[in-house]
């Protein structure tokens, strides 16, 4: 079981761990033991999370998210099996959370008057600055 929040836990039927050997230094260890977690959470049929979680879940995850709906998580970094399963678990666990996070709705807001003013004040200088550079008309 993976707690999440204090309303918000994963049960283990929705965890799937596999392990292989992992990429980098290491030495023998490398080519011995498989010491790389790919965690997978099925996500699109997990009860615990509502579909807007797991629409913003989805969108958040990227190229981590299945076809079947599955969400990824890889950890390889250290050298022993455990810290590496602590570390895809905590991934995992912060992904769902920033999930949780309602986004802020936008306000659309109008610029100021004196705003407006100023711009076309700037550009109107700019174009007049620009048209003196050029080269004065042959009407003699």
């Amino acid at each position: 079981m993976l707690r999440i929040n204090d309303r918000i836990a994963i049960a283990d039927w929705e965890l799937a761990e596999s392990f292989t050997r992992a990429s980098g230094p290491g030495g023998q260890n490398v080519n011995k033991v498989s010491t790389a977690v790919e965690l997978r959470f099925e996500a699109a049929r997990s009860p615990h999370l509502t579909p807007e979680v797991k629409a913003r879940l989805r969108r958040l995850a990227g190229r981590r998210w299945t076809g079947e709906g599955a969400l990824i998580v890889t950890a390889e970094t250290h050298r022993s099996q455990a810290l590496n399963r602590e570390e895809a678990r905590e991934k995992l666990r912060a992904l769902i959370l920033a999930a949780l996070e309602r986004p802020k709705p936008r306000r659309p807001t109008r610029p100021t008057l004196g705003s407006v003013r100023r711009r076309l004040d700037t550009k109107t200088h700019r174009g007049a600055l620009k048209a003196s550079r050029a080269r004065p008309s042959e009407e003699t």
